[in-house]
């Protein structure tokens, strides 16, 4: 698998990362043994770029991972984020904050949970709307000055928040949700980015695993622990419609002789032309078998003909990305 820079005078990464957050966290029970050896397959195969953040499991996803990271730290690019926590007694309610003293306690404990000495790229997770961003960004630089952050990130901001907080000082990365799913980054987020020469993290490329083709009656299928349950596209008569989409990325698949998780993770990479900017997706699974078939995307090449059959998908999903969509970008912009 080849590499690229994040963005200009970012950190060079493989050109796909890997999206850890379901090993320990939100995605129902998890074989720990196998999500261990999906990080030394990732490794094996070029993936060097490795997204977590202290709200996953409220910290223990960063401790999962620490061992691991430990090991290989000269090799890879560590991710991680703070801004966002959950009460596990209401999984619904999320708190967030942007302040500067819980920004200066939430790395140093992600840090000491991680067992590192610096964080490769630290990401604002969600947006504060009571903490100006320039503020928030400026404490960020902070982190950069005293050696415990390489670059700085922002996930699911809004394009007027990107050109505010790069003023402040240059954001390396924004992550936000983007796949045949969700294109809503599109419309603004991503051409400031590009302007800008900030790079792309889309999370959820394979649209939370509908876009792999392995659901049929969604809500059905999740165990009752699975944070997915509450998502609009995979309830009710949302799933089913939603499903019944698919039919253009198999027919995509089929002539490229790939999967439909291949074919969507080739049309999120291929992206990067489109818009010109770098796009490093970050698919999260915990099985070595699927990053085996998700690092095989970047290998594939999309014709025109293809793109065009699956370019009207967006636009026809049933629901939101979350019932609460005031927390990301598509909300504020």
């Amino acid at each position: 698998m080849g590499t690229v820079a994040l963005s200009a005078g970012g950190p060079e990464v493989g050109v796909q990362g890997l999206g850890c957050m379901g090993m320990s966290f939100a995605y129902g029970p998890t074989d720990t043994d196998a999500a261990r050896a999906t990080l030394s397959r990732a490794l094996d195969l070029g993936v060097t770029f490795f997204d977590t953040a202290d709200v996953y499991g409220a910290g223990e996803n960063e401790e999962f991972l620490a061992p691991f990271f430990q090991a290989h730290r000269d090799e890879i690019t560590i991710a991680t984020k703070f801004a966002l926590s959950i009460d596990p007694n209401q999984p619904g309610l999320r708190t967030i904050r942007n302040d500067a003293p819980y920004i200066r306690e939430s790395v140093d404990a992600s840090l000491r949970r991680l067992g590192v000495e610096h964080i490769d790229v630290y990401y604002m997770h969600r947006r504060d709307t009571s903490v100006p961003i320039e503020e928030t960004v400026g404490t960020m630089a902070e982190l950069v000055s005293a050696g415990k952050v390489g670059h700085l990130g922002l996930s699911e901001v809004s394009a007027a928040e990107l050109r505010a907080a790069h003023a402040v000082h240059p954001i390396t990365v924004v992550q936000s949700e983007w796949s045949l799913f969700s294109r809503d980054v599109e419309a603004s987020v991503v051409p400031v980015a590009a302007a800008l020469g900030v790079g792309f993290v889309p999370y959820s490329p394979l649209g939370r695993g509908f876009l792999t083709g392995s659901f049929v009656q969604a809500e059905s299928e999740l165990t009752d622990d699975d944070f997915r349950r509450s998502q609009p596209r995979f309830t009710g008569d949302n799933a089913a419609a939603n499903a019944a989409l698919l039919e253009p990325l198999r027919t995509v698949a089929a002539a490229h002789g790939a999967s439909p998780a291949q074919i969507a993770l080739a049309w999120v990479q291929q992206q990067a032309e489109v818009h010109r900017l770098q796009v490093v997706p970050i698919p999260g699974t915990r099985k070595p078998a699927r990053v085996e078939e998700n690092t095989a995307a970047t290998r594939i090449r999309l014709t025109e003909a293809g793109l065009a059959l699956l370019e009207p998908i967006a636009g026809k999903v049933a629901g939101d990305r979350y019932a609460d969509m005031s927390f990301t970008s598509a909300g504020r912009d």
